[in-house]
């Protein structure tokens, strides 16, 4: 069945269909049957895809997996480019009209929540200039001691940040030296979503994120981040762009042996797993569901 209809509400705002969760969730699995069902196209919600060539740690979707259906906001930019949300929100919403204009159905499927919620909620960012001789002079320092002036600065930011995340630290401390904090932002949503989790218990999620490791190691993981490091990516933003790459990268500079780096990885994103969690249930607009049976009511409901 393919639903061809002009996908516009009452309020004139076309029609978004979210899917999120926790990492390893199995959210491409899920998002690629209701695409293929609903005659959809996918736009990857991950602060990660966007970069060429970081394949296996992000978990990309294989052409296998994709079975012809289309996926945008993946392989977009180099891994040393300059790439932060702003930018993202703009590919993003270029990518969902696109799909929109053709007559088929949007889903935005992804785990990274500032990311998603800069599209679901249309974040309206400051207009603040990069400060290129202060990002220069910034780069250079620890990130600990750029997160620790970002505290100074906006000790609220930088509790929503991770530390070792020095890009976003910075343009924070940017925002910040500019207008006095980084404001709360304000939304004026493009798009009416419907807003789609996968929920699984804690113990079944570990399962899933212990398989899914063991299956990226196997294809070359390891391989990945140091082909990257070759490439030019240095090992400072290999370990700025987290988990596995930070893990990996420890451990190919001799810093961990390697089942250290594999127990730090398996607790690290465990942990990033009980962020993600805590973000989303504050979230009450999510429909929680266990399979593809449950999603496809809820759509057709919201389709009409």
């Amino acid at each position: 069945m393919e639903f061809n209809r002009k996908i516009k509400t009452m309020n004139n705002k076309p029609k978004l269909i979210a899917i999120t969760g926790p990492t390893a969730a199995g959210k491409t699995s899920l998002s690629i049957k209701l695409a293929k069902k609903f005659n959809g196209e996918v736009v990857s919600a991950d602060s990660r895809q966007v970069y060429k060539d970081m394949d296996l740690g992000t978990g990309k979707v294989t052409p296998e997996e994709a079975q012809g259906v289309p996926h945008h906001l993946i392989d977009v930019v180099e891994p040393q480019e300059d790439f932060n949300v702003v930018h993202f929100q703009e590919l993003a919403y270029e990518a969902i009209d696109e799909i929109l204009n053709k007559n088929k159905l949007p889903l935005f499927v992804g785990g990274s929540p500032f990311y998603l919620y800069s599209v679901v909620d249309g974040y309206v960012f400051p207009g603040v200039e990069p400060k290129p001789e202060l990002r220069e002079r910034l780069q250079e320092k620890p990130a600990e001691e750029v997160y620790r002036k970002l505290k100074k600065l906006d000790p609220e930011r930088a509790e929503e940040l991770e530390k070792n995340n020095k890009r976003r630290v910075i343009r924070s401390i940017e925002i910040a030296r500019e207008l006095g904090e980084v404001p709360d932002l304000e939304n004026k949503p493009r798009y009416d979503c419907l807003l789609l989790g996968i929920k699984h218990s804690r113990e079944k999620l570990k399962e899933r994120i212990a398989e899914r490791l063991e299956k990226r190691f196997n294809k070359g993981m390891i391989e990945e981040v140091k082909n990257l490091h070759e490439q030019g990516v240095s090992w400072e933003q290999l370990e700025e762009f987290g988990l596995e790459y930070r893990w990996i990268a420890r451990f190919l500079q001799d810093k961990i042996d390697k089942g250290e780096m594999k127990e730090s990885l398996q607790k690290d994103i465990e942990h990033f797993s009980k962020n993600q969690m805590t973000w989303f249930k504050k979230d009450d607009r999510i429909h929680w569901v266990e399979d593809k049976k449950e999603a496809e009511k809820i759509i057709k409901d919201f389709l009409g």
